[in-house]
């Protein structure tokens, strides 16, 4: 969100640490990153937490230096992106920083650290045992286990690859300037390709290309993109669509088996991803993700769904609008 702001040279005031209680801000409904305080239309801040409405309703507001693509078609491809980098790219994040003993220690010892708030060492050091421990129980909502281990770590390797081809012809994912997805692949590979030692040494090993393009997107205010930058809905390349591919060979049927799973009241979501065994437990906001896919792409008119039928045919992605209508 951070970088979104920059991009769109919007002013902003980062609070970090207990400033909020001093500002009289109020207390998210779930306390996530990222949280933004913006005002309802009677004036009043609320807090909001999930970034993609979040960067719909800015967008909205203040349309100068667009992140979301004018033509309806780019734009359903730019939000199915978007969705899996918020929600199949987390669970590599997820799992490389808390399952490997090197990137567990780092992430421990520096995240309870980002603070401007002064403290005893002896504080933080206890803070980091109940951080890492917090966020290793999460790891089996996000679908980390030793049976999805093989899935995460095979997909992370393709996208990093699949990235550095596209890279190499496109500055960013839908053309000469960055849309929604692009902001939110980059928030996860700050963390991947950047910040843990095991994901970071594969990024930098496979893919130099990614890893200096997450350098770049970290600030891109002084980009000056016109809105012929945008792919036309003819003229997807072959690279962007092989990342489609990605996104119906192991997100597609993820979301299908959680949402079934969360449908029949299940405990376990049991489904088979890349040949490969896949077992977690529901997650039921991903259900609603899905539903979300399937309205943005109902909402399209009969040309658009057409041609959104038409670049996605083959890849997989089918699936995940089997039911929009």
């Amino acid at each position: 969100m951070l970088a979104t702001l920059r991009y769109k040279r919007l002013s902003y005031a980062l609070i970090i640490g207990s400033h909020r209680l001093d500002l009289g801000l109020p207390k998210p409904k779930v306390e996530l990153l990222p949280t933004l305080y913006l005002p309802d239309e009677d004036g009043v801040m609320q807090a909001l937490v999930d970034s993609t409405p979040l960067i719909r309703r800015i967008d909205h507001e203040a349309p100068h230096r667009a992140v979301l693509p004018g033509d309806p078609v780019v734009a359903f491809l730019d939000y199915l992106l978007e969705d899996f980098a918020d929600e199949w790219l987390t669970k590599a994040m997820f799992h490389y920083r808390w399952t490997f003993e090197a990137d567990a220690a780092k992430a421990s010892s520096i995240l309870p650290r980002w603070v401007v708030e002064p403290s005893p060492e002896a504080d933080v050091a206890g803070l980091a045992t109940q951080f890492a421990r917090r966020q290793m129980a999460r790891l089996d909502v996000v679908g980390s286990n030793e049976t999805t281990a093989p899935v995460i770590e095979a997909s992370y390797g393709r996208i990093l690859s699949l990235m550095r081809d596209h890279l190499e012809t496109s500055a960013f994912l839908f053309g000469s300037r960055p849309s929604a997805s692009d902001f939110a692949i980059y928030g996860q590979l700050t963390q991947l390709a950047r910040f843990d030692p095991t994901p970071s040494a594969i990024a930098l090993s496979a893919a130099p290309r990614v890893f200096a393009w997450v350098d770049m997107i970290e600030d891109l205010s002084g980009l000056e993109p016109i809105d012929g930058d945008w792919f036309a809905r003819g003229a997807i390349p072959d690279t962007l669509r092989a990342l489609f591919q990605e996104v119906g060979r192991v997100y597609a049927p993820v979301m299908i088996a959680n949402a079934a799973a969360i449908s029949r009241a299940l405990e376990v979501v049991r489904t088979q991803v890349d040949g490969r065994p896949w077992v977690q437990r529901p997650f039921a906001y991903q259900a609603r993700c899905l539903v979300w896919i399937r309205e943005q792409f109902a909402a399209l008119d009969v040309t658009s769904r057409a041609a959104v039928r038409d670049i996605l045919d083959g890849t997989g992605c089918e699936a995940l609008l089997a039911d929009a209508l």
